[in-house]
């Protein structure tokens, strides 16, 4: 395969990779602006895990495609390795901060970490959050993760089960 073809096989996907991003913020951001404090769906908690989870493995796969293009040790191979294993950490990170905030006492939450950002935006199941409770949600994502202050955002959903 010709170096050209390459590049623009990997522009495409790191196009697509960067498409997916942006419409997992958009969709997220819409349910969650879209309305009541009562999501009458099956489970806003569930739903938005399934489709992370899809997404996730989307890019996975495009990530492994890029890998497999290039040999090992070149740029775009290591730039695709680097990213696979910056997923993966995030990946991880949510799921530790999701149990942790459950063992605070919620049903259910989800943590979703920014990509290209630091971000890291908390969802609870809680008709309400009062001041302590965010607050020690917020003390722990920064012990954990090393958060900054301005980069984490606790919403409460609350999600009839």
């Amino acid at each position: 395969m010709s170096k050209k073809k390459k590049i623009i096989i990997m522009s495409s996907l790191v196009f697509l990779l960067a498409l997916t991003a942006v419409l997992n913020v958009l969709l997220a951001t819409n349910v969650i602006a879209s309305g009541d404090n009562a999501v009458t769906t099956s489970n806003y908690f569930t739903t938005f895990r399934s489709e992370r989870t899809t997404t996730r493995s989307e890019e996975l796969v495009q990530l492994d495609s890029v890998i497999a293009l290039y040999e090992e040790g070149s740029e775009k191979y290591q730039e695709a390795v680097d990213l696979k294993l910056k997923i993966v950490e995030m990946m991880e990170n949510e799921l530790l901060l999701e149990t942790l905030i459950k063992s605070r006492g919620f049903t259910d939450a989800v943590v979703s970490i920014g990509m290209d950002s630091d971000n890291v935006n908390v969802f609870v199941n809680s008709s309400e959050l009062d001041y302590n409770t965010a607050l020690s949600i917020y003390t722990m994502l920064k012990d954990e993760v090393g958060v900054a202050p301005g980069s984490i955002i606790i919403l409460p959903v609350y999600s009839q089960v």
